[in-house]
């Protein structure tokens, strides 16, 4: 979770600093020539930043996957335990019945049959 936090925050701030440098150069008190080849060089910068901004997704959606299949496998895990636990107790019980079941027919058979 706070990956995704993280990755929110790096892609809004990468986005607020491009806003804010576009405003500031549309507001700044220069020539038209001068505020074109600053515009100029931001869009030929434009790609690179794309990329980044690509590239750190990319780095955030790999954690969050590695996150989901580490925590997948743990849910994994005890999902096993808890069905080899619950096979386990249904053999023990089974057991039990069939000891009981034993002793009653026993308990129940003539004396002569019993000596």
């Amino acid at each position: 979770m706070s990956n995704n936090r993280s990755g929110n925050f790096i892609g809004g701030l990468i986005i607020g600093a491009t806003i804010g440098a576009f405003t500031g150069l549309l507001t700044a008190p220069r020539t038209g020539r001068e505020t074109r080849k600053l515009l100029k060089k931001s869009a030929d910068a434009l790609p690179d930043l794309a990329e980044d901004l690509s590239t750190s997704a990319q780095i955030q959606a790999d954690r969050i996957s590695e996150n989901a299949l580490r925590s997948w496998d743990d849910t994994l895990g005890r999902l096993r335990e808890a069905l080899f636990a619950g096979i386990d107790a249904s053999m023990q019980e089974n057991q039990a019945l069939k000891q009981e079941r034993n002793q009653n027919t026993s308990n129940s058979l003539p004396e002569h049959i019993n000596n």
